[in-house]
């Protein structure tokens, strides 16, 4: 962290990526309708998940993110955003390293970088690092597995930093595998922890430093009493962890970047 230098105004625009990156992702239409021909039930129309919504996944490689329909990765420490030519996306997650979107019209999980991988999985409207959730709540892995899912569809999913996945019904926090149903705040967020997850009524995540938050304008830090110990103005977005960086993504798909106490902004 020491050997970079913050660039407060520096904006990261979006892009398609390489030649080479968009060449594999023009072959992914045909790869998917292949897939579907085969394997795919038929789908149904959904209105649980808006197109328009901002949703994103954070890991160790960078930040994964869908705003209006559009999926994009950002990856650790340059922060480019790549957005490949696919179609609208609900949901984003990382598993193995690799940042996955779900196009819910195509019914299928597709990478939005490295090697170009495609995966039926129904109507899916929601991704954790383990699953991916269709409407009624049942679950398929990356591989085409079938697994545990709940009954019912979430509205989100995210898997806790205890390994095990969490998923949002009604405002209610869900344990997958098992379905139990956790006591505690409901919030139409789902926030990681060192431990699990937990229901929010804003964007957030939990740290050992705190925690952060976007809330009234303005990117906070909370320290373990609860009490903001740091703050800078910021707009509506999502906010997570990638090492010790932390990442924001607003709607209008910009990433910005800031040290552990906010005290710098990395990009």
């Amino acid at each position: 962290m020491g050997g970079r230098r913050p660039r407060p105004d520096a904006l990261i625009p979006l892009s398609d990526g390489p030649a080479t990156l968009t060449g594999m992702r023009a072959a992914l239409p045909l790869l998917m309708c292949s897939a579907l021909l085969a394997a795919c039930a038929p789908i149904t129309t959904s209105s649980g998940v808006s197109g328009s919504s901002l949703r994103a996944a954070f890991s160790n490689q960078g930040v994964a993110f869908v705003t209006a329909g559009r999926a994009c990765v950002a990856r650790a420490p340059s922060y480019v955003t790549v957005c490949p030519p696919v179609p609208a996306a609900t949901d984003v997650a990382w598993n193995g390293g690799d940042a996955w979107a779900a196009v819910p019209s195509l019914g299928v999980a597709v990478t939005l970088d490295r090697a170009a991988r495609s995966v039926t999985v129904g109507r899916v409207v929601a991704l954790s690092a383990t699953r991916a959730y269709r409407e009624d709540g049942s679950a398929v892995g990356y591989a085409g597995e079938a697994l545990g899912g709940v009954t019912g569809g979430p509205s989100l999913a995210v898997t806790g930093g205890n390994g095990v996945d969490y998923v949002l019904l009604a405002g209610t926090l869900v344990t997958v595998p098992g379905g139990a149903r956790l006591d505690g705040p409901t919030g139409t967020y789902l926030v990681t922890t060192p431990t699990g997850a937990r229901a929010s009524t804003v964007p957030a995540v939990d740290s050992a430093l705190g925690t952060y938050r976007l809330s009234g304008g303005r990117l906070e830090r909370l320290d373990a009493t609860g009490r903001v110990v740091a703050a800078v103005p910021h707009p509506d977005g999502r906010v997570g962890l990638v090492g010790t960086d932390v990442v924001t993504v607003t709607p209008a798909g910009e990433v910005r970047v800031y040290s552990e106490t906010l005290g710098q902004r990395l990009r």
